[in-house]
C-alpha cells in the first residue's frame, strides 16, 4: 500500500511539473519576444505600426505599417472559416448521426489522416492544382491569391472543426433523443433543434481552435496567397499574412536592425491574437461542461 501510494504521489508530481513547465515555456517565450520587439517602438508609434498601410523595411526611410498583413490574414482566415466551418458541422452530423458500421469508421479514420498531412503538403497541392484551376476559371493573372490560402487552409482546419464537434455531438445526453423522437421529431428536426443548440458551446469551441490553426499557419499560406502586401480588396487578389512576412523574411534581416525587431513586433501580435482565439475556446469549452 505505501508502494502504492508512492507511485500516485509521483505521477501526480510529473504532472504538476509538466503542467507548470508548459505555462511557464509560454511566459517566457511571449517574454522573449517583448524583449525584442518592443525596441521598435522607439521610434515608430504603436498606431503607425497597427494602422500603417505600407511595408517596407528596406526602402529610405523605412515604413513599418502592418495593416495590409493584418487584413490579409483576416480575409484569408475568414475564407478559410466560411468554408471549414460549415462542411465541418455536416460532416461531423453525418458522422456522429448518420453514418454506423463500417462507412463510420472509414470516414473517422479518413478525417484523422487529413489532420496528419503535412502543412507544406497541401501548400504544394494548392500551389500545383488548385491555384491554375482557379486562375483559369475566374480569368485572373494569377492563380495565388486569398482564396486559394482560404480553400487550401480549409482543408486544414476542417479535421480539427469535425474531431472536436463529434465529441460535443456524442457528449449530448442521450436522454435529448429520446425524448424528442417521443414528441414526434424526425431525425433531422431532433439534430437541427435540439443536437446542435445542446452542443453549441462545443462547436463554438470547435471553431475557435480551427480559426486558430489558420490563423498561425505559415509554410502553406506563404506557398498559395502571393505574398503581396498590399490592402486587399477581395478575395481574388494576391495577399501577405503576417505568418508568412515572418518566416520569408527573418533570415534576410540584420540582427538588431529596425527590421529584425518589426519582425518580432508582428509576433508579438500574432501570439496576443492566438492567445485570445485559445482563451474563448477555452470558455466556450468550460461553459459546455458546467
Amino acid at each position: 500500500m505505501p508502494w502504492q501510494r508512492w507511485k500516485e504521489r509521483c505521477i501526480e508530481s510529473a504532472i504538476t511539473v509538466c503542467g507548470i513547465s508548459s505555462i511557464l515555456l509560454v511566459a517566457l517565450i511571449f517574454l522573449f519576444l517583448l524583449k525584442e520587439g518592443l525596441v521598435l517602438f522607439r521610434t515608430v508609434s504603436l498606431g503607425d505600426f497597427l494602422g500603417g498601410r505600407h511595408w517596407y523595411p528596406i526602402s529610405e526611410p523605412a515604413q513599418f505599417g502592418i495593416l495590409p498583413l493584418i487584413l490579409g490574414s483576416c480575409w484569408v482566415t475568414a475564407g478559410a472559416v466560411m468554408l471549414s466551418v460549415p462542411i465541418g458541422i455536416a460532416s461531423a452530423l453525418f458522422v456522429s448521426e448518420v453514418a454506423t458500421g463500417w462507412p463510420k469508421d472509414v470516414l473517422k479514420t479518413g478525417i484523422e489522416l487529413l489532420a496528419a498531412i503535412p502543412s507544406v503538403v497541401l501548400g504544394f497541392v494548392g500551389l500545383a492544382v488548385l491555384a491554375p484551376f482557379l486562375k483559369y476559371t475566374f480569368h485572373l493573372s494569377t492563380g495565388l491569391t486569398a482564396l486559394t490560402g482560404s480553400i487550401t487552409l480549409a482543408l486544414m482546419a476542417i479535421p480539427t472543426i469535425v474531431s472536436i464537434t463529434e465529441d460535443a455531438l456524442t457528449a449530448v445526453p442521450r436522454g435529448y433523443r429520446e425524448a424528442a423522437l417521443a414528441l414526434g421529431a424526425t431525425r433531422w428536426q431532433f439534430m437541427w433543434r435540439v443536437l446542435l443548440p445542446a452542443a453549441s458551446s462545443g462547436i463554438l469551441a470547435a471553431t475557435m481552435l480551427g480559426i486558430g490553426r489558420v490563423i498561425g499557419e505559415t509554410m502553406a499560406v506563404m506557398m498559395v496567397t502571393g505574398n503581396a502586401a498590399v490592402m486587399p480588396h477581395t478575395l481574388l487578389q494576391p495577399v501577405r499574412t503576417m505568418t508568412a512576412t515572418i518566416a520569408a523574411e527573418m533570415g534576410e534581416t540584420v540582427r538588431g536592425s529596425e527590421h529584425y525587431v518589426a519582425l518580432f513586433a508582428i509576433g508579438i501580435v500574432l501570439f496576443i491574437i492566438s492567445f485570445m482565439i485559445n482563451m474563448l475556446a477555452d470558455l466556450f469549452l468550460h461553459r459546455e461542461r458546467t
